[in-house]
This record gives structure tokens, C-alpha cells and sequence, in this order.
């Protein structure tokens, strides 16, 4: 089964985003912040990481640029999301970063995208 780690500081977000991936067929773990999430990859490599950008703590621009530093959780597919009107700056080699409200639907539809269905 599929892994994907699920990191937003807003719990209904998180929740709902939780509770669609695993009808999908997914397992899913989350977590409230970059620092936390960084925690849990290390722990159980996912196939892969939603993030939010704001967070406190660590947000998902810093988790973005730890997973890179690392040979191995660089490989790891992230999609970023965030309301913001700008873009930020990240360096990754498999980021896509997508503005927030996403629906349901286009949230699969990325999902299938970079793992495939679970």
C-alpha cells in the first residue's frame, strides 16, 4: 500500500485531506509541522509528502529544503500548497507546488499524478 504523509497546522484540512486518501485507498500518516513531519519520514519513508507552506515551527519551504539535503528523502515527491499570493522559493528536485483551495478532485488528481493510484 501506498504511503503519503499528510503536514498542515490547520486540523480540519488535515483531517479532511486524511480521511480522502485513505477512501482512495492510501495509507496515510500526518503531522502539525515541518519538524515533526521531517520526524516521521525518517522514521517510515512515505511514497509521499503534501505540505502545507505556513506552519509554526518549521514550515513546509524549510521541511522542503531538509528533505533535499538528504540523498535519500530528496527522492521523495512533495507537493506544496499554500494560499499565499506569491510563490516561494524552493529548491527540490520533486516539488510541484500548488495554490491553495485545491478540490477534491484535483488533490487525487495530483496525487495519481506522481505515485499512481494505491
Amino acid at each position: 500500500m501506498k504511503k503519503i504523509l499528510v503536514v498542515d497546522d490547520e486540523f480540519d484540512l488535515l483531517t479532511t485531506w486524511r480521511l480522502v486518501l485513505q477512501m482512495e485507498g492510501y495509507e496515510v500518516g500526518t503531522a502539525s509541522n515541518g519538524l515533526l513531519a521531517l520526524e516521521s519520514v525518517r522514521a517510515n519513508l512515505p511514497d509521499l509528502i503534501v505540505t502545507d507552506w505556513m506552519m509554526p515551527t518549521m514550515d513546509g519551504v524549510a521541511l522542503c529544503h531538509a528533505l533535499a539535503a538528504d540523498d535519500t528523502l530528496a527522492q521523495i515527491p512533495v507537493v506544496l500548497s499554500s494560499a499565499a499570493a506569491r510563490t516561494p522559493a524552493v529548491t527540490h528536485p520533486h516539488l510541484e507546488f500548488h495554490r491553495k483551495p485545491l478540490s477534491i478532485d484535483q488533490f487525487i488528481e495530483i496525487v495519481t499524478r506522481l505515485i499512481g493510484p494505491a
